[in-house]
């Protein structure tokens, strides 16, 4: 799952997606990170017609390509913008190509007083990760937007993908913090 404004780490090894990272720096292009709703995401012979993908994604910049090993690449990509897809296809190599839209970017509501508990709690839970020598956030950090502080969240909370993929799909980033919220506050994460 990729959300506007977040990191996405992979290891690329198969020759569809090597292909696709070396298309995408060739071209300075992004690529679509879309969530499976059914089906697998491996190649399997006669599956193509079980793998349900989710209709919102979101556009992935890659920042970082790294060659440690021959065939293998460490790929360090943002999320960028959301998109909407339309119609979808799979190419004889098994890579999944899409006609899509791309949606509006979160506009940048400031989160209301009730709601700074939680960006507090944000903070706080960003510098025990890094204290555990984990930074899974790109900056620049964006506290004062609704948008950025509810992706961060979501991206670290332990709910479900189905849930992660309603939050992204929300286009009102007031209202997606509010439930970030709402879910912080009955775990007793906020007060």
């Amino acid at each position: 799952m990729l959300y506007p404004g977040g990191l996405l780490r992979l290891k690329v090894f198969e020759a569809r997606y090597l292909d696709l990272v070396s298309a995408c720096l060739r071209e300075s292009r992004p690529f679509g990170v879309v969530a499976l709703r059914s089906g697998s995401e491996a190649r399997v012979a006669g599956a193509a017609d079980a793998v349900e993908f989710e209709n919102v994604g979101t556009l992935a910049e890659l920042m970082d390509v790294d060659s440690a090993q021959p065939g293998i690449l460490q790929v360090s990509c943002r999320g960028t913008q959301r998109f909407e897809i339309h119609a979808r296809a799979q190419q004889p190599d098994g890579l999944w190509l899409a006609q899509a839209t791309v949606l509006a970017a979160d506009d940048d509501t400031a989160p209301t007083a009730e709601l700074i508990e939680t960006v507090r709690g944000l903070a706080g839970a960003m510098k025990a990760l890094r204290a555990q020598g984990n930074e899974p956030f790109v900056e620049p950090y964006r506290f004062e937007r609704a948008g950025w502080v509810a992706n961060r969240w979501c991206e670290i909370l332990p709910i479900s993908l189905a849930a992660k993929q309603k939050l992204l799909e929300l286009p009102d980033p007031l209202v997606r913090l509010q439930l970030v919220d709402e879910y912080l506050r009955g775990k007793g994460v906020v007060k």
